[in-house]
């Protein structure tokens, strides 16, 4: 079995697992996953129906959509409200994002929905397997203390992140800026959204130690894909909670665990000192695994807690306030470290020192063609494919 064929699921307990096959939750333990692929297929140019699914809306409604404070819906390239604030190419000023329930464009949002359903299936070649997902595989990107979903216009204002994907992301970015500098560490170039997790460090040295790449999947975690949609542009999500500071001791939730071809201890041969952090056994490192929802309310891009607009759904449907099955987002950490007594901590937890406040950010944004393609091909018909579609 070659590494882009091997799946490595862990998820916290308390929140839906992923059904591989009949399971619901399955833990493939990888060591060395080789996130950033060299295969060299061609990939398609991307299609110029980017631009017309961007929010539209002239400022954030107050509350859910048909309330009062919602503005008239427009082209993607309208500006959203607030304070001027640098661009993320870093030169000339622009409206910084708005905040709260933002709408989508929903005329936007049937054109793309419409253009999903008369997609034709592409012939599946012999021997792809069943797993309904497609993916991007990313490298580090930069860091910065910024945060475009939650602190949208305020550079510095976040702690310590590190973003994978889109180059271009800084503390003023929407979604327009990044299907226009569209620079990214990750495969497919289809995929110009940007990703990002608290930064960690060696508590030893307090020096960070980076991804040494992140998996971004888009799955079903459905037994059927009755109904199932693509993303919109625009769509941003957070998964996690930086505010949690509880211990993660061996067996815990949320805790980082090791990662191996085969058997081997997920919770590690040792302990740091302060117990929260796994020291593995040769040869593996360190992973993370994040799992966001995979439905939504099919009306807002966000919400105020970036939360609310998105859930899991519950057997094989969404819930009436989500109705929209969309793919579920999965982010695969690894890190070339492999654990050591001093431990570590987290960019959003430095004083406690817990693994307990682990969260990501994806802030969608793809060529619109290659996600209807990819979720039609893989999720839609339930067969894998990596990168660049059916996986062989």
């Amino acid at each position: 079995m070659s590494n882009s064929s091997l799946r490595l699921t862990r998820f916290a307990p308390g929140r839906r697992g992923v059904a591989v096959g009949a399971a619901a939750v399955v833990v493939v333990v990888v060591a060395a996953l080789a996130v950033y692929l060299t295969r060299g297929a061609a990939q398609p140019e991307p299609s110029s129906a980017n631009s017309a699914l961007g929010p539209a809306s002239a400022g954030a409604s107050a509350g859910p959509a048909g309330e009062s404070g919602a503005a008239p819906s427009g082209s993607a390239a309208a500006g959203l409200s607030g304070s001027a604030a640098p661009s993320a190419a870093g030169g000339a000023t622009q409206k910084a994002p708005a905040t709260g329930w933002i709408p989508v464009d929903q005329a936007a949002w049937k054109a793309q929905v419409d253009a999903y359903k008369a997609l034709a299936i592409d012939p599946v070649p012999a021997g792809v397997g069943n797993l309904p997902e497609f993916r991007a595989d990313c490298q580090y990107s930069h860091s910065a203390a910024d945060d475009p979903i939650v602190f949208p216009g305020l550079p510095g204002a976040s702690h310590m992140h590190s973003f994978v994907g889109n180059n271009a992301t800084a503390a003023g970015t929407r979604v327009e800026d990044l299907l226009k500098f569209t620079a990214t560490s990750c495969k497919p170039a289809q995929d110009h959204s940007a990703y990002w997790v608290p930064t960690l460090y060696d508590n030893a040295t307090g020096k960070p130690v980076e991804t040494t790449g992140l998996r971004v999947y888009y799955r079903s975690l459905m037994d059927n894909s009755t109904g199932q949609l693509p993303m919109p542009n625009g769509l941003r999500m957070i998964a996690g909670d930086a505010t949690k500071k509880v211990p993660t001791p061996r067996g815990a939730q949320g805790q980082f665990y090791c990662a191996f071809y085969g058997p081997g201890d997920l919770d590690g041969v040792a302990r740091s000192t302060n117990g929260n952090w796994p020291i593995c056994g040769e040869p593996a490192t360190l992973h993370f695994m994040l799992q966001f929802p995979d439905c939504w309310d099919g009306k807002h891009l966000d919400s105020p807690n970036h939360k609310d607009h998105v859930a899991f759904g519950s057997g094989n449907a969404c819930p009436a306030g989500h109705p929209v099955k969309i793919p579920a987002i999965t982010f695969d950490i690894q890190y070339g470290a492999k654990g050591s007594p001093a431990g570590y901590y987290l960019s959003s937890d430095k004083d406690g020192k817990s693994a307990s406040s682990m969260h990501g950010d994806a802030f969608v944004a793809w060529d619109v063609d290659t996600m209807n393609k990819r979720t039609k091909n893989c999720v839609q018909q339930r067969r894998t494919c990596d990168n660049f579609g059916y996986q062989k």
